[in-house]
């Protein structure tokens, strides 16, 4: 029965075409979701099985065993029938070159003893050498053996390809996309992380023998980098056939951002009033530098009453502080880009902040007075160096570590740096957007008279929108925009 006029329709009664929150997605557009997925998990395991395939030759071949190998393979195929071609004959000699290889290169590797003294850090673009010892550890001369490292396996998992979208499909096809192979491939890249370098000749050695080599790696990206261990390996008389034996070995060698040359200006402005001095300058609290004891004068505060003299004297006797004025310059990291931005962008930021600080922790006393890093991180984090604090290679570890950060996290970051805007001395900003937000935080912290330097990390399609003083930073080449400051 249908409602009175003017009343409600009665309760589950629904106006026609329209759609409850239990209907759920269309069912269109749901079948669509579940076989784009479906295709890119068919697309995942087949790059799977083809990398497992090209991992197990590259172990057990060697580049000219792998043409025979192919040649042998096709030969066979193309001679089955041996009255109407002859590639019979070249599988034959094939198979027999990989017959002779196997066969001579199956004795067990010797017994060696590997000991890598790896670096603590290492900086992304600069090869990393460091010394292995190599000892025979066993009763066979150890000859035609060679030393290479073992790196992570970079290959994604599923749950990894199919949430990551990597910066190079944005130019593909639909169908590219789907496939997954650029995706699969920027992975790959990034996760690996370094790229060794060819596997070292090792001397021959005697029982007992012990010798140091110096391998190199050549980090592409920053963060830590696993090792898993070194590979002792060895090619057979013909050349065509591997026999590896893995050292476990496991490290862990930090990354640090790649820097670009850079002679960082001496900032502008004037020493500040520090409230609570050097000692608490990266701390809470309020105190100054203790100076001397003095005689009490009416309007001294009681806390500063030195009880101690007081009962040797006999007379009131206080301790008495001097304020400290110096330089504070403060970096600032935009660690919160926009949702949608570029990950090449941050990864300039983060290298161009550590290209400025980079060079303070040459001089021999470090930088002069104080050193404000300032960025968001699972919340703001303010790191202070010099004068006995904080080091400047503690702050090129954190930079190491750095990730993108929600985009709401630059509001803390902008409400912290107002805050301390009275003890800064000038401000360096490094951008990685450039928004009303940003824009306003610049505005606010020039109204204090603070001198403020803005680096904004874009393309060049990027000046129109940046402010005339702003330097802008190309992602291409950051070199000449840090060398021109």
């Amino acid at each position: 029965m249908p409602p009175p006029a003017g009343g409600k329709p009665e309760a589950g009664a629904r106006a026609e075409g329209e759609r409850g929150p239990a209907d759920g997605p269309a069912p269109l557009a749901l079948l669509v979701a579940r076989a784009e997925r479906g295709l890119k998990t068919w697309s995942w395991l087949n790059l799977r099985l083809a990398s497992n395939a090209q991992e197990w030759l590259r172990r057990r071949f060697t580049p000219a065993g792998q043409v025979v190998l192919a040649t042998t393979f096709t030969a066979g195929l193309f001679g089955i029938d041996t009255r109407l071609t002859a590639a019979h004959q070249a599988f034959a000699f094939g198979l027999a070159l990989l017959g002779v290889g196997w066969l001579s290169n199956r004795m067990p590797l010797p017994r060696m003893a590997l000991d890598r003294e790896p670096p603590g850090r290492a900086a992304v673009g600069l090869p990393c050498r460091y010394r292995v010892r190599v000892r025979n550890a066993g009763r066979r001369l150890a000859v035609g053996l060679t030393l290479q490292e073992r790196l992570p396996d970079p290959r994604p998992d599923l749950a990894t390809f199919l949430g990551t979208c990597a910066p190079v499909e944005r130019n593909r096809s639909r169908a590219e996309r789907l496939l997954g192979y650029p995706r699969w491939e920027w992975l790959v890249r990034h996760r690996r992380g370094t790229e060794s370098a060819p596997p070292m000749p090792v001397p021959d050695l005697a029982p007992d023998a012990e010798l140091a080599l110096e391998l190199s790696l050549l980090p592409s990206r920053r963060g830590w980098l696993q090792l898993d261990g070194l590979v002792l390996a060895r090619v057979d008389v013909l050349g065509l056939t591997r026999r590896e034996q893995l050292v476990p070995s496991a490290e862990r060698l930090l990354i640090l951002p790649r820097r670009y040359p850079a002679n960082p200006p001496r900032p502008p402005g004037r020493r500040r009033l520090q409230p609570g001095g050097v000692e608490l300058a990266a701390s809470a609290g309020d105190s100054r530098e203790f100076v001397g004891l003095r005689g009490y004068l009416p309007g001294d505060e009681p806390r500063h009453i030195h009880w101690a003299a007081w009962a040797r004297s006999g007379e009131p006797v206080v301790k008495e502080y001097r304020d400290e004025y110096f330089s504070r310059q403060a970096l600032v990291l935009d660690t919160c880009p926009p949702a949608d931005g570029d990950a090449k962008r941050f990864e300039t930021a983060v290298s161009v902040a550590a290209s400025l600080i980079a060079p303070l922790g040459e001089r021999p006393n470090g930088p002069d007075g104080l050193l404000d890093l300032i960025l968001y991180a699972d919340g703001t984090r303010v790191l202070t160096a010099g004068r006995g604090l904080l080091s400047i290679d503690a702050m090129l570890e954190t930079l190491a570590c750095v990730q993108p950060q929600p985009p709401d996290g630059f509001r803390q970051i902008a409400d912290t740096l107002s805050a301390r805007a009275a003890q800064q001395s000038a401000c360096l900003l490094v951008l990685s957007a450039w928004d009303d937000q940003r824009r306003a935080l610049i505005e606010g912290l020039r109204r204090t008279d603070l001198p403020v330097t803005v680096l904004l990390i874009g393309e060049r399609a990027a000046a129109a929108r940046s402010p005339a003083d702003c330097v802008l930073v190309d992602t291409e080449d950051p070199g000449r925009a840090l060398n021109g400051l």
